[in-house]
């Protein structure tokens, strides 16, 4: 069985709308996807929340669906002038959902590649974050883009802190993995991993390990090469899989066993009730 460690079930639902707030009258649709993703063995989503709106539909699968579970954050493109107040919403948001099936803090990060952005706004919004996730002893789920070496100088101070999580999509240097994984953390394998041009990226998982990697579809992003141009989806998961056990030579029931093994190490599955009626 896998876990889809990242995926965005709302905006699969909307795409390429604009995102809006779901009720009960989406269930179905989402269900659907979900449906599609049991049957390719992909028995956990852990959807993720990006912005207010986002982390509120990720509360709010998450207790509609036993399978699955929710991350809330602002992702560093919504940290603008005024992330303050969201940030102070974000956190009435989880005390009012009791953090039942919360399980990490994200999606959260640097992102320098989107302009024009506010560095400094960016670090201190990702700092509040961290230190949230610290106090509620979560994980946190790092985007990071074009911003590797700020990112590693702002987690290091957490270090004395126990702070664990997962380098979201993994595209940095073998240099910075080599760092991320000294520190505890997990690099998310997405679609991209199979793309004909990134045989450098599969050399840096190869030299990493297994031990150290999650599988993520980021769905309805970065589809496998498969579905390139076609909004993707949980049920896309073996595809990764099978690219990481090329990657390995070994099978993917093996990569199924030990990233859900990681995955299950990381977020604490187990520990919440699995509560839901799918």
């Amino acid at each position: 069985m896998f876990i889809d460690t990242h995926c965005h079930l709302d905006m699969i639902l909307l795409f390429p709308q604009q995102e809006r707030v779901l009720d009960d009258k989406d269930l179905p649709a989402i269900g659907e996807i979900i449906t599609r993703a049991q049957k390719q063995q992909v028995a956990t989503i852990i959807n993720v929340g990006c912005n207010i709106i986002s982390s509120y539909n990720s509360l709010f699968l998450a207790q509609k669906f036993t399978n699955v579970f929710a991350t809330v954050g602002l992702h560093p493109t919504e940290c603008n002038v005024g992330w303050q107040k969201e940030f102070a919403e974000l956190k009435e948001l989880i005390a009012k959902s009791s953090q039942s099936k919360l399980v990490a803090i994200g999606e959260i990060g640097l992102d320098y590649y989107h302009k024009p952005y506010n560095s400094q706004m960016q670090k201190d919004a990702l700092m509040a974050q961290i230190e949230l996730a610290l106090s509620l002893d979560l994980p946190v789920s790092l985007h990071v883009r074009e911003a590797g070496d700020d990112i590693l100088k702002l987690i290091e101070p957490y270090r004395k802190n126990n702070l664990r999580g997962v380098m979201h999509c993994f595209q940095q240097s073998a240099s910075f993995a080599k760092t991320a994984t000294d520190w505890g953390f997990y690099l998310g394998v997405d679609g991209p991993i199979d793309y004909p041009k990134n045989q450098g990226l599969r050399d840096i998982f190869k030299n990493v390990g297994l031990q150290h990697l999650i599988l993520e579809t980021d769905a309805p992003f970065l589809p496998p090469q498969a579905f390139r141009g076609k909004p993707n989806e949980p049920a896309y998961v073996p595809y990764i899989a099978q690219a990481l056990a090329e990657i390995f030579a070994t099978s993917p029931g093996v990569i199924a066993d030990v990233t859900t093994q990681n995955a299950e190490q990381l977020f604490k599955i187990a520990n919440f009730n699995h509560e839901g009626n799918l």
